[in-house]
């Protein structure tokens, strides 16, 4: 049962990513899903395995159950259509509450706290990984999935640009680095070669054992540095996460842009283009969080409109 299920499984995952898909977090959830089967000694997906399973643990919030129960229903719709012995789960068995996390906007000085904090890991290559990714990530907008796909021949450091090449729906774009964002990416590189296993990995950014990051231990690894540099929750909903850094970025570009009076419409075009979206509407949920810069915008509207009333008097 086990291997055949598994079997179905990688060929649900590599139709599902020449779609465009990622999957690194379903991928993980679902090979939990069948080692739960393989326990119970299940041969096929039910209603009644996929709630056992997507319940745990327990004390987790309602959002995160019902995400694992879709992660399944997906799995066994698939499933379905090969045998229908297999049963989808209903998709409002488990309600989920609509909301979404508010971001947690960082400042410069969080940032530099949060760098500084990479200094409590253990090793210097480990160190020196998660200083150069959350710097990175802070000075570029990339996703965190974009960083770790980064390959060491997406960095051109003559002509001081990265490429994207693995963003949302396979969208590739190139960003023009700043001088001292190559710099730190050139020291990054010369301590790799020094210090990181020769495993033959076209990764830029690699593990201690010389490999690729794993997207759940960089989560669970950001989540020690937010804890060791201070930084706690704002609100319920507003908690620091690793991908608020995008955020900030985006809300820093656009007060950058009012600071020193240029067009808030066209910056807005290059944040998105410079961020993946694929429609700058998708952009503006990462602004409208930010008080500092709806006021910025409210005061240029002010302006705006008070020279309109100036020259019509």
């Amino acid at each position: 049962m086990s291997r055949l299920l598994r079997e179905e499984l990688a060929d649900y995952l590599t139709f599902r990513r020449a779609l465009g898909y990622r999957l690194a977090r379903p991928e993980k959830l679902l090979s939990q899903f069948l080692d739960h089967l393989e326990h119970t000694r299940a041969d096929r997906v039910t209603t009644e395995a996929a709630l056992d399973w997507s319940r745990l643990p327990e004390n987790a919030e309602s959002n995160w159950h019902a995400y694992r129960l879709s992660v399944i229903r997906g799995f066994a719709t698939y499933l379905h259509a090969l045998d229908p012995a297999h049963q989808v789960p209903p998709a409002d068995i488990l309600p989920q509450r609509p909301h979404r996390a508010s971001p947690y906007l960082y400042s410069e000085a969080e940032i530099a706290r949060l760098v500084a904090a990479s200094a409590t890991l253990l090793t210097p290559l480990r160190r020196a990984t998660f200083a150069t990714l959350i710097g990175l990530l802070a000075v570029t907008g990339m996703r965190v999935g974009e960083a770790i796909a980064l390959n060491r021949d997406d960095l051109d450091l003559t002509a001081k640009q990265l490429l994207v090449r693995f963003g949302k729906f396979g969208k590739t774009r190139a960003l023009t680095l700043h001088a001292t964002t190559a710099d730190a990416l050139h020291a990054y590189e010369l301590l790799r070669d020094r210090l990181a296993p020769a495993t033959g990995t076209r990764a830029l950014l690699v593990s201690t054992a010389g490999t690729r990051l794993i997207y759940c231990n960089v989560h669970q690894t950001f989540k020690q540095l937010v804890h060791h540099a201070g930084l706690g929750p704002r609100s319920g909903s507003c908690r620091p996460r690793i991908h608020d850094l995008r955020h900030s970025f985006a809300v820093q570009s656009m007060l950058d842009a009012y600071a020193a009076g240029q067009d808030g419409q066209t910056r807005l075009t290059l944040v998105s283009t410079w961020l993946g979206h694929v429609h700058p509407a998708s952009t503006y949920w990462y602004l409208s969080s930010s008080p500092e810069l709806m006021a910025a915008a409210g005061q240029r509207l002010d302006t705006y409109l008070g020279n309109q009333s100036a020259g019509q008097s």
